[in-house]
């Protein structure tokens, strides 16, 4: 067992990192600067301005904003004005209503929103707000390395706050830098009741694939696994299971669901990828209580570990990420040992590897379901002793080595797959 220092540190991470959210984090984040930016303006603001990295443009364009039945990021900025708390955190348009709805409709037909890329930045995850009064006061907020990291805040009066020499930094040195074995350890030594709080995950994401049953979000990829047609392709078994219940919590969250889920690493879809499995597995195989508490912190906290060299936002579908870390946690649950965990890992980033991420919308859940179904394939595999070996492709013979080969492809092979993919998304239809 690690000392309770390690163990300290690893919580606090964990803490950090697997947080409550309402809708996709991208625009989440922007609502949360414009909140941030308007309570330092002191009164509703008549002009916006929001200065975006492509990153946050990307993932923010196609994405249903919660509560409102619109997508993108101009309904997402004018709630954050109007109703917008900076305290709720990636909770921040919690307090919607439908009066405030129209007001918000009414805010952006008034042409009040301007929305641009910010130029000359290397940060991935970076948002500005610059919000202007009627008598030409101003005020600004930026984001930048998280969702609700502020760098910096500006109010008439003068600068509330400024670390902006930190925003080169994708994670916080005060982090502990965690390894494979560090993060299995981790998960299967530590006191119960000192992780027992992952639990929570597992209340909010479940509860997020049942109230999605209730709606019609997305491409209903879920509740389309559950129906008859489906059930005589894939049975009524554990791994369509795992599927509807994991794509059904991601057609609502990509739909404009008002249903918070508990998001990883920044990432709504990655907490719900690194939950879903695991607890329906746990489920439906009748692990113990302290089995699935485990399986969970494994899945979690391997998949923060992944985006400690990822980045928060890259070209990479964070599927791939969360659906490793599920890949560990159901490994775990089947009766695997650190040898099975890092086989399942190499199975993983073998097949996975290379999956592009074009922005935050409802077919997110297609690359979840793909992302899950490897994860099963990768754990039985695992199980039968089988794992893509290092004569193959990037796969090297230490796991962490394996990682850090498919987090250099996605953060840095892939940065001009990034800048296509953008390019495609701001130039459909013309010629």
């Amino acid at each position: 067992m690690q000392n309770k220092e390690t163990r300290n540190q690893i919580i606090a991470l964990i803490n950090k990192e697997v947080v409550p959210a309402i809708g996709c984090t991208e625009p989440m984040a922007v609502a949360l600067a414009t909140a941030r930016a308007t309570e330092a303006l002191g009164s509703r603001p008549a002009k916006i301005k929001a200065l975006l990295s492509a990153n946050i443009l990307k993932n923010a364009m196609g994405v249903g904003i919660p509560g409102t039945g619109m997508i993108g990021l101009p309904i997402a900025i004018a709630l954050g004005a109007l109703i917008g708390k900076s305290e709720y955190q990636l909770e921040v348009l919690r307090d919607l209503t439908l009066e405030t709805l129209e007001e918000g409709k009414t805010y952006i037909n008034e042409k009040r929103i301007d929305i641009s890329l910010k130029d000359d930045i290397t940060e991935k995850l970076y948002v500005e707000i610059i919000c202007t009064s009627a008598d030409g006061r101003s005020s600004s907020a930026i984001i930048a390395g998280s969702h609700t990291n502020f760098v910096y805040v500006c109010s008439p009066d003068g600068v509330v706050l400024d670390k902006q020499h930190t925003i080169s930094s994708e994670s916080d040195d005060n982090d502990i830098r965690l390894s494979m074995k560090m993060v299995h350890e981790f998960a299967t030594t530590a006191p119960l009741d000192e992780i027992r709080f992952i639990l929570k995950t597992k209340e909010y994401n479940m509860n997020a694939a049942r109230k999605a049953i209730l709606g019609n979000y997305g491409h209903n990829l879920g509740k389309t696994i559950d129906r008859p047609l489906a059930q005589g392709i894939f049975g009524k078994s554990i791994f369509s299971h795992i599927i509807a219940r994991t794509a059904s919590a991601c057609d609502a969250r990509m739909g404009g669901a008002l249903i918070p889920v508990m998001s990883n690493s920044g990432s709504g879809n990655q907490g719900i990828c690194a939950t879903n499995p695991v607890a329906v597995y746990a489920n439906e195989n009748e692990n113990t209580e302290e089995e699935l508490i485990r399986a969970l912190t494994l899945s979690h906290l391997t998949a923060i570990y992944i985006k400690q060299s990822l980045g928060k936002l890259s070209a990479l579908c964070g599927c791939v990420v969360a659906s490793i870390g599920s890949s560990c946690g159901i490994t775990y649950l089947m009766g695997g040992d650190y040898q099975h965990i890092c086989r399942s890992v190499k199975n993983m980033i073998a097949n996975l590897t290379g999956m592009i991420c074009d922005g935050a919308k409802p077919s997110c859940a297609l690359k979840i379901s793909s992302g899950v179904s490897t994860a099963i394939l990768s754990a039985l595999l695992s199980m039968e002793g089988k794992c893509v070996s290092s004569a193959e492709g990037i796969i090297d013979d230490d796991v962490d080595r394996s990682i850090h080969n498919l987090t250099s492809i996605g953060a840095d092979a892939m940065r001009a797959t990034d800048d296509m993919v953008l390019n495609i998304m701001t130039h459909k239809g013309q010629c």
